[in-house]
């Protein structure tokens, strides 16, 4: 669990950077890399966001740590 945790957080960070570029400068580097809307840049954006479900549930656990 702790490897899945490792790759969600990875994935967390690329998507927040990503929309950090979104958001400052227009600029999408995912589509950037993969193409615009290519099932390779849509399996990034899903597994990003499963990885933000997964974080987000194991986050209660974590805290009381």
């Amino acid at each position: 669990m702790k490897t899945l945790n490792s790759i969600a957080l990875v994935l967390l960070v690329i998507g927040g950077l990503n929309w950090g570029l979104v958001g400052l400068f227009s600029f999408d580097l995912v589509a950037a890399i993969f193409g615009g809307m290519t099932i390779a840049t849509r399996v990034i954006y899903v597994l990003v966001g499963l990885s933000a479900i997964l974080v987000a549930a194991d986050a209660p656990r974590s805290s009381r740590t």
